[in-house]
This record gives C-alpha cells, structure tokens and sequence, in this order.
C-alpha cells in the first residue's frame, strides 16, 4: 500500500521500497548510515526507491523484511519494475546516504562504519546487476531525504544548513 503525501508523492520508509511511475515523485526521510537507491527507466518513467538499512542478509537469519538488506532488496525493486514494463537496458541508479552518524576514537571500529559498508554492498550489487551509476551523494556525517521525480529521473538531497543538491 503506498503511503501518500500528496496526490503526486509516495512516502518510502526506512527498509522499504516502491515502484511507482510519472507523474509521481517519490520520497524517502532519514537517510543516515542507510542508503536510499533510485532505479529509473527514462523511456517508461517508471521508477523505484529503497531505504536500506543493512548491507548483506546472509549474517541475519530474520530475513522477512528483504527490503532492510542491500543485497536483496535492490534486485527485487528491479524485478518489480521490469514486470511493470521497465526496460532493463535502460535502467540507472542513484544512490545516497551512507553516513557515518558516530565517531569513535578507535581506529579500528571502520569494519563497524555500517553506511560505509551499505554504500559498498549497493555499488556492488548494482555492478552486479549491470546497472550503471549515473549520480551519488554518499558518506559524510550527516543525514539526508532523497526526492526523486519519476518524469525526469532528477533526485534532489536535501540536508539541513546545506543547499539543495541535485544528482
């Protein structure tokens, strides 16, 4: 069931994703150590977004939720979006997020930094599905909400005390 904001913007929660088509816009809040990935076929404006929260499932056995791991949800957000008539070979992503909201004094926690391990499992697993990459916001220490409008494929970051980015 897509959440609504408005008539024109499908809200995506935190290790959710969705697949809607233009006119809409579709939105995600919170983007910390999580990563949000938008999908785009430009020919049929059809378009996914993904909030992930975890980079892999294989280290969790509770894998109902396959929209909280990189690793899954991203090819089923694509399977969605193909059986809604995408065009694979026309399809690309961007991402944002990935931040590491805390920091520590030791020097060994990087193998716990979760957004910069979120952001390495969504770049992989796009490679892995032959997705190119066509714009990134990632990494930092802050958080950001995505706006991606399905009619042009333009994803807009928004982060506090900074301007309105466009990728």
């Amino acid at each position: 069931m897509e959440a609504v904001i408005n008539p024109e913007e499908v809200k995506v929660g935190i290790a959710e994703w969705q697949v809607a088509s233009s006119p809409r816009r579709l939105v995600t809040l919170g983007l910390g150590s999580c990563v949000g990935i938008a999908l785009h076929d430009p020919t049929t404006r059809i378009g996914g977004l993904a909030h992930i929260m975890l980079p892999d499932s294989s280290q969790f056995q509770d894998r109902v939720n396959r929209a909280k791991f990189a690793d899954l949800a991203i090819p089923d957000m694509l399977a969605e979006m193909l059986s809604r008539g995408a065009c694979r070979s026309k399809i690309t992503a961007k991402i944002a997020g990935g931040a590491q909201m805390f920091t520590s004094g030791d020097r060994h926690l990087p193998l716990l930094n979760i957004g910069q391990r979120n952001t390495a499992m969504v770049r992989q697993v796009l490679e892995e599905l032959g997705v190119p990459i066509t714009g990134a916001d990632t990494g930092g220490n802050y958080g950001r909400t995505m706006i991606f409008d399905l009619m042009n494929g333009d994803v807009h970051i928004r982060t506090i005390g900074r301007p309105l980015k466009k990728i």
